[in-house]
């Protein structure tokens, strides 16, 4: 029972949290100030399962790693097979295992970056579990979240996702090559997108085909 008020233990239950996310946000802003100090970009991609943000990382990593150094950091609820592709690029990559938690946390974030002995580093590239609940409320102390869509998955994921899209500040909206082969309106998904975060930068690509992609890496290095 809620000592308060004798109605259950809601009140109890929003204590707790509230007390989770303020120790969150305590552990994000040390990894913001630590990145910050070194002139670090960090991105938190999220999505939901299977849109392509391995993929991309792998792509994204190859196209910069003449002029930028970069790490990776997998979470993924089992195994390290996400980062084993990332490790043939060459760069440091760690893997958290949430179990059955559904996002990465600033706490573990900032183990993670102390193991890799992260500070010579242009860009921190955070792949978080494929999930596009949970990760949108815990900060990690990144610069930006960037959401990532496939066509495959619908063109209203922004309105029935609100808050991840509301959190991101970049949206890639990946395999467009298979727009003329699935049922996806374009138009529609990127007026959802900006009704739902009106500054949303988004960048319609395709991982395997390159399309669009070089404007994604400009954006980017426009951050350093």
């Amino acid at each position: 029972m809620c000592d308060t008020c004798g109605c259950g233990d809601d009140h109890q239950h929003i204590d707790v949290e509230k007390k989770l996310m303020t120790k969150n946000d305590e552990f994000a802003l040390k990894n913001r100030d630590y990145l910050t100090r070194y002139n670090i970009c960090a991105l938190n991609f999220v999505s939901s399962p299977g849109s392509g943000k391995t993929s991309l990382l792998v792509k994204t990593i190859e196209a910069l790693k003449d002029r930028y150094r970069s790490a990776v950091i997998e979470g993924d609820q089992q195994t390290d097979q996400d980062a084993l592709r990332i490790q043939s690029t060459q760069v440091p990559v760690k893997q958290i295992n949430t179990g059955q938690g559904c996002h990465l946390d600033a706490h573990g974030i900032g183990h993670a970056m102390e193991d890799l002995k992260i500070h010579d580093e242009d860009f921190l590239f955070i792949e978080n579990v494929g999930n596009l609940v949970c990760p949108a409320s815990f900060d990690l102390g990144e610069a930006h979240k960037v959401v990532m869509l496939s066509v495959t998955e619908g063109e209203d994921k922004p309105l029935k996702y609100p808050y991840m899209f509301h959190a991101s500040s970049v949206m890639l909206l990946n395999k467009i090559d298979l727009l003329p082969y699935v049922d996806f309106d374009l138009g529609c998904c990127l007026q959802y997108a900006r009704q739902v975060n009106p500054h949303l930068t988004i960048f319609p690509l395709s991982v395997k085909t390159g399309e669009g992609f070089e404007a994604w890496i400009q954006w980017l290095m426009q951050q350093k």
